[in-house]
């Protein structure tokens, strides 16, 4: 397992430049993962993507994903089990972003509600679904996570 002190997290980001920071979760579940697609009027419409979203000022990165996942997908999370790595992008605004994001698993999988995205699917597949490269890259280092 991969452990990361989020607040070092934060004080590089800080260090580098990032003006928003996001953070993400691969959701696993019996060999599956859950991605969700973003309402088509929305910046990147139309694509999926994982349950993500921003950090509120002075929030703790991990609080931050507890909250997210919870809003996006209505699953609470039951343990955070390692830190899969970052990507950075300029978000809609033009913010320099870095997505922070882990993987977890959740006290339920059955019961996904959604309030900001049109569909949820689970796979196992990341390229089933047009997913961004950096997601595919995260998703498959989650996946070969959960089958050793």
């Amino acid at each position: 397992m991969s452990q990361i002190d989020s607040t070092a997290l934060t004080e590089q980001d800080a260090r580098d430049g990032i003006e928003q920071q996001v953070v993400g979760a691969v959701i696993c579940h019996a060999g599956k993962f859950l991605v969700l697609q973003r309402p088509t009027t929305d910046f990147r419409g139309g694509t999926w993507e994982l349950p993500s979203g921003k950090v509120e000022q002075g929030e703790d990165l991990l609080a931050a994903l507890h909250r997210e996942v919870a809003e996006e997908t209505g699953l609470k999370i039951e343990e955070v089990s390692e830190y899969l790595g970052a990507f950075e992008y300029l978000s809609g605004s033009g913010k320099r972003t870095r997505q922070h994001t882990w993987l977890v698993t959740t006290t339920s999988h059955e019961d996904v509600t959604l309030t900001e995205h049109d569909a949820h699917a689970w796979s196992t597949d990341a390229s089933e679904y047009p997913v961004s490269s950096e997601v595919q890259t995260l998703i498959a280092k989650a996946m070969k996570t959960t089958a050793s």
